[in-house]
């Protein structure tokens, strides 16, 4: 990482890359704004609750396959989310709800399915839960120095990873955009710069 030389983060940077989300031609780039579309009208406007197991499944499958959370196994992560009764405990913005989404236990193998947890509240609530995934992880670390001076800087727990979110966002000036935006600069930026080469698998259950 080193050896980058990554843009500023600034209103007009972030600017430049929500134009790219919203106007890009590219094939990818359709293909993403149509999932997410899909993803929108399925958590928001079909099946908003969590009460439901088919409903709750179907919301499951579509976004472990959208957006490669490489969960093999769905079904008991429905069954969890259904069990934890998150309805109330999303409305009320609970940081509790990530882990309580992202551990299950399958064949008595416990997993954590922690980025897909993010992405499955975020989408319910895109203002209050920001999106953890690799590509987000690797921008804030490189700029972790400038913009963050806390001891602890642990991505991977929830109210940690919030807080850096949003001290980035203060630091930089960046208050005028949405967590949800700020998600998909840092989405873009990180898949501009540190994707793996295109034959090294990766996967999103970290």
């Amino acid at each position: 990482m080193k050896n980058l030389s990554i843009e500023m983060p600034s209103v007009a940077e972030v600017g430049k890359y929500l134009k790219i989300w919203r106007e890009s031609e590219l094939p990818e780039y359709e293909k993403y704004r149509q999932q997410e579309n899909i993803v929108v009208k399925l958590f928001r406007e079909q099946y908003p609750k969590n009460a439901k197991l088919d409903e709750v499944l179907i919301k499951v499958c579509v976004l472990n396959d959208f957006y490669s959370t490489n969960i093999r196994d769905v079904y008991p992560v429905a069954l969890n989310i259904v069990k934890q009764d998150i309805d109330g405990k999303l409305a009320n913005k609970s940081i509790d709800i990530i882990d309580d989404i992202a551990r299950v236990t399958i064949k008595e193998k416990e997993w954590r399915y922690y980025s897909f947890a993010t992405k499955y509240c975020s989408h319910h609530y895109p203002d209050d839960y920001p999106i953890y995934d690799s590509f987000v992880s690797k921008v804030l670390t490189y700029f972790k120095e400038e913009f963050y001076k806390s001891e602890i800087f642990d991505l991977r727990n929830y109210e940690s990873f919030k807080d850096v979110i949003l001290v980035f966002r203060k630091h930089y000036e960046l208050e005028k955009f949405s967590l949800r935006e700020l998600d998909l600069y840092l989405w873009i930026l990180g898949k501009k710069y540190f994707s793996p080469p295109k034959n090294d698998a990766t996967t999103e259950n970290e």
